[in-house]
């Protein structure tokens, strides 16, 4: 039997919706939280990036400095950030706390455990399929950056 491969544009068609679907799902394990998705990605880049701007921030989101001041100023009124200032006196750097820390676990554990419920689903073959693509999935995002 011979295997045909699909041109570049029918994989991207196919696996679009699949990678969106997935992404939805994931992202509502946070509501139950009181949190936004949007507001968990916030989190996690300033978990990940210690320091890091308000301004920074919004030209890695592409909004504008006015819509991320409102939503910075939603997760420091929660508890989740802080600003203190920086070495130039004229930046506010942002931090998260402990307690936004507590939220990111308990987001990604919920997460995890329903993308685990749904692979214990499937069949052994198509978890391993599955377990395959993940490294050339990576390469997609590496080769985007």
């Amino acid at each position: 039997m011979v295997q045909q491969v699909n041109d570049s544009l029918t994989v991207a068609n196919e696996l679009r919706p699949v990678v969106l679907w997935l992404s939805r799902h994931l992202r509502r394990e946070s509501h139950e939280l009181g949190l936004r998705a949007g507001q968990v990605t916030l989190l996690d880049a300033i978990k990940n990036h210690p320091g890091i701007t308000a301004q920074e921030l919004a030209e890695r989101d592409g909004i504008s400095a006015a819509a991320m001041s409102g939503q910075l100023a939603r997760l420091e009124e929660a508890g989740l950030v802080t600003r203190s200032r920086g070495a130039d006196r004229r930046q506010m750097k942002l931090a998260v706390t402990p307690e936004a820390r507590r939220v990111l676990r308990t987001v990604q554990k919920r997460r995890n455990v329903w993308l685990a419920e749904r692979l214990e689903l499937l069949e052994p073959r198509e978890r391993e399929a599955i377990e395959a693509a993940i490294g050339p999935l990576a390469r997609l995002l590496e080769v985007a950056a």
